[in-house]
């Protein structure tokens, strides 16, 4: 009986994030009493465009079997450099291209002192998660926030529309689809995260792999700082402050295993923002307050952590014993 289970649970094991996903969409059409005004799902897809966009990249560090807690705050960062920039006359083209540079710079930072200095990701992300926000503070100049100039909102305009922002998402998932599904970069990936030992004996350069990651990764972060920017008033030190966070849990909940390897797949990134925007929403519309959100939201996490980790302990066990 329990081999049938386990026959029977593996098959629908994919499909329990999008079951997931209809069933927190139900209990928000629930709770908006079946009629969703256009600014209530407007809201939604702009917070799912820029959380889409994060966690797509990240999966590429999560199919390593490490994850980023800074990047919300290197996304701040890319924000209050993009606005510094247009100030000095950069213009929205420019503006872009500073957002990408600066999510690429930090993310080979962090690829350089992971793969390089043999740092572990996780104290070296919680590190860089402390200087980043230093380094925002540092940006604003000591004031409660970095005002969005007036100048941006008429040419920036033409971004600030839902089929733009869906056009950016979807170009960045298609490409990071074909990568992750089609090339040697994902593969290679997931061969790192199931066992590093043996990816190493097959001939792949584990440090040159966590680079290309990171700044995949990194580009992600770069896209998602200038989609909020074309709807931001202000950044602030708190910009980005539980994006991380947000991340990490987007993943989880779109079907990632924590260990990455190869049950990691593209679509958690899409499917968890949903799930995790609208788990916001629905917790928001019943009164819910941020602080108390964040709890609700941990404990939820924790449960699907422990609940995806009951299908993968043997498999982990036997390969600690293997090695």
């Amino acid at each position: 009986m329990r081999d049938v289970l386990l026959k029977y649970g593996n098959k629908l094991k994919p499909a329990i994030p999008f079951a997931g996903l209809i069933l927190l969409a139900v209990v928000y059409l629930f709770v908006t009493d079946f009629h969703p005004t256009p600014f209530h799902l407007t809201t939604i897809i702009n917070q799912v465009a820029v959380m889409a966009v994060l966690s797509t990249g990240a999966v590429f560090i999560f199919a390593l079997g490490s994850f980023d807690i800074s990047l919300g705050v290197a996304m701040g960062v890319s924000v209050c450099v993009g606005i510094l920039a247009y100030n000095a006359g950069a213009g929205v083209v420019g503006m872009l291209f500073v957002c990408l540079a600066v999510g690429i710079g930090v993310s080979l930072v962090n690829s350089v002192l992971s793969s390089v200095f043999r740092l572990p990701v996780f104290i070296m992300t919680m590190a860089m998660l402390t200087v980043l926000t230093a380094v925002l503070q540092i940006l604003i100049g000591g004031k409660s926030s970095l005002l969005v100039p007036s100048g941006i909102q008429a040419p920036i305009k033409a971004f600030d529309n839902l089929w733009v922002r869906l056009l950016f998402v979807g170009v960045y998932f298609a490409i990071c689809l074909v990568l992750f599904n089609y090339t040697k970069i994902g593969r290679r990936n997931k061969l790192v995260g199931g066992s590093p030992i043996v990816a190493a004996q097959t001939g792949v350069s584990i440090a040159k792999q966590t680079i290309i990651t990171f700044l995949i990764s990194g580009t992600g972060v770069g896209l998602a700082a200038f989609l909020m920017l074309t709807r931001a008033q202000a950044v602030s030190v708190d910009t980005g402050a539980s994006t991380g966070m947000d991340v990490m849990m987007a993943i989880v909940f779109g079907g990632m295993p924590l260990s990455g390897g190869a049950h990691s797949k593209i679509a958690a990134g899409i499917v968890g923002s949903l799930s995790i925007v609208l788990v916001s929403q629905i917790l928001t519309m019943l009164g819910v307050s941020p602080g108390l959100s964040q709890v609700y939201k941990a404990v939820l996490f924790l449960a699907v952590v422990f609940v995806a980790s009951l299908s993968y302990r043997e498999k982990m066990l036997s390969r600690a014993i293997m090695f």
